[in-house]
């Protein structure tokens, strides 16, 4: 068979935040094991390849230099390159979705491509809590994925994600941080525990929180934050007989002596720390804060403050020894309670 114009095989996905270098790397990783390509296959140029997929020259040898490493492809200096393996171990191939890139997803997707390992061929999106987009990028899959990897969390239409979900076929699911109600089929998941988590967190600060006299939980009417927060919050401030308050916006709330906050966003967190810097009430004694998920910036933050998160690094590596272990189970993230001065 005659190998196929290297241009019609190697696909770049602007929508994609998968780098470039690497839809380079797992087009041409996929033609090679679908035999699209033959051995000594003759390669275009470096300036060529940058050439006509309109990339970077950059990007070019970088993905060149990747597949030299690996032994798919070789050199011959004034000849070019040209493929001189056609023996390829099937490569794990997965559509990872997220909600958001933010500095905890990053922490996640690292963890989950550490663990991976050079054999898993990712191609990552994020639909940015917007479900219209999720709804399209989840209808436009073209690839067989192995594996179909998610995030699902929505800011409106969220209620329909289960159908979306389960068109997908040809690649094992597994949900990320969330778990979606009435999905069915047989599935993962690596989540959180949204609702005993916050509680149970609350319930190891209570002798810190009692010296306060109201809890009060920044939490916006237009969120994807999951309702489950508010129930644990509820339940907590009821078994132990807090005044509570939620706040839609915290630029609108007083800050008064005996407020604790607890801050789900980390712009809500920057605004409450500065409606308290100008006052002149005592973080940790006359107030106090306590964030959602934690960060290194917040270790020094007020001298620092308090923290309720899950573990991150870990949640990507379980999801990742999901996907290597060809298992279907539901494991529950752990939850960390960090307390420091601002309570």
């Amino acid at each position: 068979m005659a190998s196929e114009n290297i241009y019609r095989l190697i696909a770049i996905d602007e929508q994609s935040i998968t780098p470039k270098y690497l839809q380079v790397i797992n087009s041409m990783r996929r033609a090679i094991e679908e035999r699209k390509i033959e051995m000594g296959y003759i390669l275009p140029s470096i300036n060529e390849l940058s050439y006509e997929l309109d990339v970077s020259r950059d990007t070019a040898e970088r993905a060149y230099r990747y597949l030299k490493q690996i032994g798919i492809i070789g050199s011959v200096p004034g000849k070019g390159y040209f493929i001189t393996s056609t023996e390829i171990k099937p490569a794990l191939k997965i559509f990872l979705l997220f909600n958001k890139l933010s500095t905890h997803k990053k922490i996640i997707y690292d963890a989950f491509a550490e663990r991976l390992g050079q054999d898993a061929a990712i191609d990552f999106y994020i639909y940015n809590n917007d479900f219209s987009l999720f709804k399209k990028l989840v209808s436009n899959i073209k690839t067989n994925y192995t594996h179909h990897v998610i995030i699902p969390h929505f800011l409106d239409g969220g209620d329909n994600a289960k159908e979306i979900i389960q068109t997908m076929t040809g690649g094992k699911l597994v949900l990320l941080d969330k778990q979606i109600a009435g999905l069915n089929g047989t599935y993962s998941a690596i989540y959180e525990d949204f609702e005993n988590d916050i509680y149970n967190a609350l319930e190891q600060a209570n002798e810190l929180l009692s010296k306060y006299q109201t809890l009060k939980i920044i939490f916006p009417d237009y969120t994807y934050h999951p309702r489950e927060i508010l129930l644990g919050f509820f339940r907590f401030c009821h078994q132990y007989a807090f005044n509570y308050k939620v706040i839609a916006d915290i630029v609108a709330e007083n800050i008064q002596q005996g407020d604790v906050f607890i801050s789900l966003m980390e712009n809500d967190l920057v605004m409450l720390i500065e409606k308290i810097l100008t006052t002149e009430l005592r973080v940790g004694e006359d107030v106090g804060v306590i964030s959602y998920n934690e960060t290194p910036i917040k270790k020094i933050i007020l001298n620092g403050i308090t923290t309720i998160s899950t573990d991150f690094e870990k949640m990507g590596g379980m999801a990742a020894d999901v996907v290597l272990n060809n298992e279907h189970v539901h494991q529950k993230v752990p939850f960390t309670l960090t307390i420091r001065n601002s309570l």
